[in-house]
């Protein structure tokens, strides 16, 4: 049976994943939703990459948001890596950066309007840790749970780097492995335009739900099913 890892993405951390970890645990999966070190994305993906390889067996990589970003980098090249499975996450083509998938299909959502820059030692000149307004989170990242747990996640979000916007991608993973991507198509943090030309450039088997940018926490049954296609249907 695949081990199944689940990549947060930005402003948020593991325990988005909760009630996903708990489907698939009921399983008899073994799961890990380890820390996106949301610094850069070379080295969040050296990061995850190196988790990957002190696993034994088949993998299904799982990720949301910028962690799409992450895996897509992370998996190149590792044969236990048997499926990418993208929940409104960044299928990134090589050369692209986050930013520019965002303007896939027209304008992208004004985002640094409601960021908080923070600095950071050793940031750099032009870096700093990117927050999502805690006034707004709740209607721009969550809008659909309720608006108390939306508040208490924009008090408790983990910040990206702005370096992990602007960072060129390598050779995409999804060129060689199968993938899997579910579209959010109320999502206000990328465009669900920007998800469908990155789905359909990956040539991943494709569902789409009406949810916020938070799928896998106000759809864990609809998330934890797609992944449950890609590992049957990479089984063995």
């Amino acid at each position: 049976m695949a081990t199944i890892i689940l990549v947060h993405g930005a402003f948020a951390d593991a325990s988005g994943w909760t009630d996903v970890v708990t489907n698939l645990q009921r399983d008899g999966h073994t799961v890990y939703a380890p820390a996106n070190p949301l610094r850069g994305l070379s080295t969040d993906a050296a990061y995850v990459r190196a988790f990957l390889e002190t696993l034994e067996g088949p993998v299904v990589l799982v990720a949301h948001s910028y962690g799409g970003a992450v895996i897509t980098n992370a998996a190149t090249g590792l044969e236990q890596v048997k499926a990418l499975v993208y929940i409104a996450g960044f299928a990134l083509d090589e050369g692209e950066t986050v930013d520019a998938a965002t303007r896939l299909a027209g304008e992208p959502p004004d985002l640094l309007s409601v960021v908080v820059i923070r600095p950071f030692p050793g940031a750099g000149e032009g870096n700093g840790d990117a927050y999502l307004n805690p006034d707004v989170f709740p209607e721009v990242f969550c809008q659909d749970l309720p608006t108390e747990v939306g508040a208490a996640m924009g008090a408790t979000q983990r910040p990206a780097a702005l370096a992990t916007l602007v960072e060129p991608s390598g050779a995409p993973a999804w060129r060689d492995i199968p993938s899997w991507y579910l579209v959010a198509s109320s999502d206000r943090v990328i465009p669900p335009g920007a998800e469908r030309v990155m789905a359909q450039r990956a040539n991943a088997t494709t569902i789409e739900i009406e949810s916020s940018h938070v799928a896998m926490i106000s759809h864990p049954d609809e998330v934890t099913s797609l992944i449950r296609d890609a590992v049957a249907a990479t089984a063995g």
